[in-house]
């Protein structure tokens, strides 16, 4: 029988594996307790780094629905569970290892999906969802003003024609069209 405690961390891992957005596993063996507290920071305020127990935390996994990461539940084991954005926090990761080789990523999961520690590091290489965002917004603004120079462009010529005319018609010499009325006429 399971005693109350380790049931109880199996529940409160199998709840952060459930509500994240992306849970990645790491090795922290030589790492400094100072390192460690670091490294929390550098994952940013939506992720949550937790020093865990291999059996107990496969166990939730499993009971969370995610079985392919029980070949990574060897050696000292982390996992930060990143509720945000999980790209800020797979660049936190890369950083922190880039600089402290002891940290290893080895692998996890994004909305269910298992990732290897590469596709983890590709994550990492993606930009925010901000600056992608306000892409988007720049390349549809700039359609939408493309498509209002086109729809402007018979109307200015419109404008042209009307103002020939008109000047034509003030000098009293309405007797032929000016060369875009022609244009207009035309169309």
């Amino acid at each position: 029988m399971a005693r109350p405690d380790k049931a109880a961390a199996v529940a409160e891992l199998t709840d952060k594996f459930r509500t994240s957005n992306a849970a990645v596993l790491t090795e922290y063996r030589g790492l400094t307790v100072a390192q460690i507290k670091t490294l929390r920071r550098s994952l940013g305020v939506n992720a949550q780094y937790a020093v865990v127990k291999n059996t107990l935390t496969k166990i939730a996994a499993n009971e969370a629905g995610i079985t392919e990461l029980d070949d990574l539940f060897a050696g000292p084991t982390a996992v930060a569970f990143v509720t945000g954005d999980p790209v800020e926090s797979a660049k936190g990761l890369r950083d922190f290892a880039k600089e402290n080789p002891a940290l290893i990523i080895k692998g996890g999961v994004l909305d269910g999906k298992a990732l290897s520690a590469d596709e983890i590091k590709k994550l990492a290489d993606l930009e925010s969802r901000e600056v992608l965002l306000a892409k988007l917004a720049g390349g549809m603004k700039a359609s939408m003003a493309k498509a209002a120079a086109t729809f402007q462009a018979p109307l200015s010529k419109f404008v042209r024609t009307a103002d020939a005319l008109r000047s034509k018609v003030e000098q009293g010499g309405a007797g032929t069209p000016a060369p875009a009325a022609e244009d207009a006429a035309a169309e």
